[in-house]
């Protein structure tokens, strides 16, 4: 039987020489598990599990799976559910990224290399849904994405709090002696208190909405909180989905095109989303062989309005998110910008979506196009000799004050050098130098960490100062805020210009020119350029996946992806393979 017509247990049958044989011995210990022939003969819908008790994002999950598999069996197929790597945020050294590309490899392969005709894929925590729809993306197998849904709120005092950009304001609060010790650890036990991702426009949500528009997640299902009971029905609503596209399939190299990637990118700008949404867009498009560019983000972003009315940005939680009517009500007020011909893993396009009835919207939460809470979008990109490849600043949650200036550099030269003087009293900064901080990019022993919220110097922040221009190869948090430049590209540690940065030189930024630009002679770059040594350990001296992930891991303006990820050209392949 030719394996892409076999179904259910007879795919990709391990090989011992005969084929008859190989189905014997796998039915033999099937049958182990308790499972009646009848049911063997079923398509099976395997059901990637992430969940681990190193991720508090998905405590929820074994609630959740038993829900996916009563959707696969109503729609006729035989769930299985198998564990792949769990990526919990706070809980991982030196950082989560640096495994999202480990992740996304364990993803494709089991998808690959197990017996099943369609896969749920669970996650929710940053960087899992990337991952999955990485590796789902190269295998190709039908699927669907099925997110963990955010944490609902809770309370301190009068006010409503939500992780993890009000852990950052009482951070700050904290930091600047506004509250004591005594509150900061009451405030520690409220912040998060259910299960789910965090409650705000973090990466995690940002994720999510753009799982859901790019047609790989189920309309409406992206900002369901994790405890609600819509979020079991979206579950089982999943299962029965992935289990129809066994006859009928929809794969993600049909889902994930250059139309449905743009239609992204304006969902990502509407919502005035998380910066790390522009790394993972791009590597999930990247493997399948499209672009993303700043270029085009900026393109796409001078038309985008920001729309979406919550934190970090605005005021609201994404539980008054899925209330105010959630993804499909930002799809709606952008719709004269959208490719409506995207298909979805529903079965039908964005364009039959959106010609339903859209139900009740809350404007407060959900801006209506013609009077957006920005004109532009909430990303955007800047170019210039500091950047040559370019560098995102998330305008939305930033100081528009400080858009167009020119500051003073203050170097740090690592995350060590940072967390040593920082809070030094004879620091020579104020609040209108900017912040530098060096090798903290991909391939820096720090991974490109979300270390680019550099903290506000203490003696300054006790003068009041709330913001002021960071530049960095790092990453942020979704939920941070700030005039906070990132991705800087080339990073430093692979001496890109941010490397040859001094304390004292000039920087100028220029937001409405999309621009950063050091005011440094080329001679003299050029002088400290031949100056420069990479300070990090050789890849041949390290051992297992930091050797790999040392050797491999591109640039931010390239989704920091492995080369070997990406597709292979058809006139590279091998012409065995291309006769397939």
């Amino acid at each position: 039987m030719d394996d892409e017509k076999a179904k259910g247990l007879s795919r990709g049958l391990t090989n011992y020489g005969d084929k008859d044989f190989s189905v014997y011995l796998r039915n033999s210990f099937a049958s182990s598990m308790g499972y009646s022939r009848d049911v063997l003969r079923k398509p099976i819908v395997g059901i990637a599990n992430s969940f681990s008790g190193f991720n508090n994002c998905h405590r929820h999950f074994p609630e959740l799976v038993e829900a996916v598999k009563r959707g696969v069996l109503l729609g006729g197929g035989l769930p299985i559910e198998f564990p792949t790597i769990s990526l919990g945020e706070v809980f991982l050294s030196p950082t989560s990224l640096k495994f999202r590309n480990l992740m996304s490899m364990d993803t494709e392969e089991m998808v690959r290399a197990q017996p099943m005709d369609a896969v749920v894929l669970m996650g929710g925590c940053d960087k899992t849904v990337p991952a999955q729809l990485m590796g789902a993306a190269s295998a190709d197998l039908p699927a669907v994405q099925l997110v963990a849904g955010p944490m609902m709120t809770s309370r301190y005092g009068e006010e409503r709090l939500g992780a993890c950009t009000d852990c950052r304001r009482f951070w700050g609060k904290y930091r600047a002696g506004d509250i004591s010790h005594e509150q900061i650890n009451d405030i520690e036990g409220r912040l998060a208190t259910t299960a789910g991702t965090c409650a705000v426009m973090g990466t995690a949500s940002t994720m999510a909405c753009i799982a859901e528009t790019l047609g790989m997640s189920l309309p409406g299902t992206a900002a369901i909180p994790a405890v609600h009971a819509d979020r079991l029905r979206a579950a089982e609503a999943s299962g029965r989905a992935a289990a129809r596209m066994v006859d009928q399939p929809i794969r993600p190299s049909q889902v994930i095109t250059q139309k449905s990637v743009e239609n992204a990118l304006r969902m990502l700008l509407a919502l005035g989303g998380s910066t790390n949404a522009i790394v993972h867009l791009t590597a999930v498009a990247g493997r399948l062989g499209i672009k993303v560019s700043l270029e085009k983000m900026n393109e796409l972003s001078d038309t985008t309005p920001v729309l979406v009315n919550l934190k970090p940005v605005g005021e609201h939680y994404m539980e008054d998110f899925f209330f105010a009517g959630g993804v499909g009500a930002v799809l709606r007020e952008l719709k004269p910008l959208l490719h409506l011909d995207t298909l979805t893993v529903a079965g039908e396009t964005l364009g039959d979506r959106l010609e339903r009835d859209p139900g009740y919207v809350d404007h407060r939460v959900i801006a209506k196009a013609e009077a957006p809470l920005e004109p532009q979008g909430g990303l955007v990109g800047l170019f210039g000799n500091l950047a040559p490849r370019g560098a995102v600043l998330k305008r939305s949650a930033a100081d528009e004050t400080l858009f167009e200036k020119t500051g003073r550099a203050v170097v740090f030269n690592s995350l060590e050098d940072l967390a040593r003087r920082v809070d030094d009293p004879d620091l020579d900064i104020t609040r209108d130098d900017f912040m530098v901080l060096q090798n903290a990019g991909p391939k820096s022993p720090s991974g490109m960490p979300e270390a680019g919220y550099l903290p506000i110097p203490k003696k300054l922040s006790a003068q009041g100062v709330k913001d002021m221009v960071r530049i960095s190869d790092a990453r942020m948090s979704g939920t941070a805020f700030g005039t906070i430049i990132l991705h800087v590209a080339p990073e430093a540690s692979v001496g890109g210009p941010l490397a040859l940065v001094r304390n004292g030189d000039l920087i100028k930024l220029s937001v409405s020119g999309k621009s950063i630009k050091l005011l440094v002679s080329d001679e003299e770059l050029a002088r400290r350029k031949s100056e420069w040594k990479s300070e990090n350990i050789p890849p041949e001296q390290r051992r297992g996946y930091d050797r790999l992930y040392a050797s491999e891991v591109s640039q931010a303006d390239e989704g920091c992806d492995f080369a070997f990820l990406q597709p292979i050209a058809p006139e590279t392949k091998p012409k065995t393979e291309a006769k397939k």
